[in-house]
């Protein structure tokens, strides 16, 4: 079970990616931590690592969604102490992406590990992919 202070923060976290499906980076950048080990891999690029990549990234990504909404966050497996935790969910949205002018559903894979620093629930770490139903191990394979 997780703490209420850390169910709060997560919950402003998917506010913050209902903010940037719609084109706005600036609430979840500041979930996340701004110490140089914060890293990120998402879907768009490699992993990155540290806070002005992490701010580059986040921008990169709000400028190409628009007009996005959540449908939904399907909480998979959750774990708490009293300084680290972690959520592994499907989040499920719908934007336009790119130049398209229509709304597109795109689900992502997402875990993200949280943890305390000076009093607050920090993103430390982020993984997000768009691997939410079974794949042939071809699927691996390089091109």
């Amino acid at each position: 079970m997780l703490p209420q202070d850390l169910v709060v923060v997560i919950e402003e976290d998917h506010l913050a990616l209902n903010a940037l499906v719609r084109g706005d980076p600036e609430p979840k950048k500041k979930m996340f931590s701004n110490r140089e080990d914060v890293s990120l891999a998402n879907p768009i690029g490699p992993p990155i690592r540290g806070w002005d990549q992490i701010e580059q990234t986040l921008e990169r990504v709000a400028s190409q969604v628009r007009e996005g909404e959540p449908i939904r966050f399907e909480r998979i497996s959750e774990y708490a102490s009293a300084d680290l935790a972690y959520v592994l969910e499907i989040e499920r949205t719908r934007a336009r992406v790119g130049g398209s002018e229509k709304m597109a559903p795109f689900s992502l894979r997402a875990t993200t590990v949280w943890r305390q620093e000076d009093g607050a629930w920090k993103i430390a770490h982020r993984h997000a992919d768009p691997i939410t139903a079974p794949r042939p191990i071809e699927s691996v394979l390089e091109s």
